[in-house]
């Protein structure tokens, strides 16, 4: 199993070739006749939710890094080996915002496929989790430039930009609690 369309076999390195495997095309070694998955990379995110104000607002970092600098998303990340999705979620929100929250406090608000970048296919487990469960306050953190608490009003006023499927599940955020 890879993460971007694989062109060498991963156990002998022999060029691969196109084979139908469950009426689907897929990259097979000629030579010792491994298959090679190409699967999606799992990924989580966490929107913190502030109802103490008159229009909820969600925690979001504005990236410092590729893909999507200068966008703003919901925190999150790569899920590392062995780690459950909440935990991960958790420890991107703190890696990213310095805002903490017990895993077992984030609830789930849905799932998404991203389009593929550069052939890397990513899902995302998107989870939701009130301001009042989380301690800290929002410091930009490893991959941010910023991080604040947005409504969707004023981020609308402020002419930033989402990454795609960021928006979607921010505004998605923001009404959860009402």
């Amino acid at each position: 199993m890879v993460s971007r369309p694989p062109t060498f076999c991963p156990d002998c390195g022999t060029r691969l070739e196109k084979t139908r495997v469950d009426n689907r095309d897929r990259k097979r070694c000629p030579a010792c006749e491994t298959v090679v998955w190409h699967n999606p990379i799992p990924c989580a995110s966490v929107a913190v939710v502030d109802r103490s104000r008159d229009d909820a607002a969600v925690l979001c970092v504005e990236r410092g890094v590729p893909p999507g600098v200068g966008e703003w998303t919901l925190p999150g990340g790569h899920i590392e080996i062995g780690e459950e999705p909440a935990a991960a979620a958790a420890r991107e929100l703190e890696e990213e915002t310095g805002v903490s929250v017990d895993p077992g406090a984030l609830e789930i608000l849905s799932a998404s496929a991203m389009a593929p970048r550069d052939g890397k296919h990513v899902v995302t487990v998107h989870y939701v989790a009130d301001r009042t469960d989380a301690t800290g306050d929002p410091t930009a953190g490893s991959d941010a430039t910023n991080a604040r608490f947005w409504t969707p009003a004023a981020f609308d006023a402020s002419g930033e930009r989402f990454r795609p499927v960021h928006d979607e599940r921010f505004r998605e955020a923001a009404a959860v609690f009402e």
